[in-house]
């Protein structure tokens, strides 16, 4: 290849490497991570407040003590979801997805039953963090996963389809 035709290949992908479409992790969406350009301010604000504590990917992997690339393609292997946030977009992920070495091990599944039925990433926040009073102790599915993982994919399943 000449230096004249380099990175002009036609069957080389447009954009750096990472993402399923062979784009930026980082940018996997306009709003939100995997939720497409529809959220408007309205609604991102609406799940940052539903949501509460959230925390970087360069934070996430410092508290792992893993690279920022492993994060990230903890979010493109949809093991972990983010929205972008605050006044430089910066990917955000909730804090209650973590545990202390890793993402949590039950969120995994619960995202493929969400996915699979048709959610995308925003609708999959948005059901994950809303309180549901038919679940033990009225919790969000969230936080019902740890001790009810097989009811709450139940619901997922239910729910997405």
């Amino acid at each position: 290849m000449t230096k004249a035709t380099r990175g002009t290949d036609p069957g080389r992908r447009k954009g750096p490497v990472g993402a399923p479409d062979g784009g930026d992790p980082a940018a996997l969406t306009d709003a939100g991570a995997g939720a497409g350009a529809g959220l408007d301010s309205a609604e991102v604000a609406e799940l940052e407040a539903l949501v509460g504590e959230w925390v970087t990917v360069p934070d996430l992997a410092q508290r792992w003590r893993v690279p920022v690339t492993r994060v990230r393609t903890y979010l493109s292997d949809k093991e972990l979801l983010a929205l972008r946030l605050g006044p430089n977009r910066a990917l955000h992920i909730p804090a209650k997805f973590a545990d202390g070495s890793g993402p949590r091990p039950e969120l995994r599944g619960t995202l493929t039953v969400l996915s699979d039925g048709g959610m995308d990433d925003a609708e999959m926040l948005r059901w994950l963090f809303t309180l549901d009073p038919t679940l033990a102790g009225g919790m969000a599915p969230i936080d019902a996963l740890a001790g009810h993982r097989t009811e709450v994919r139940r619901r997922a399943a239910l729910t997405a389809l």
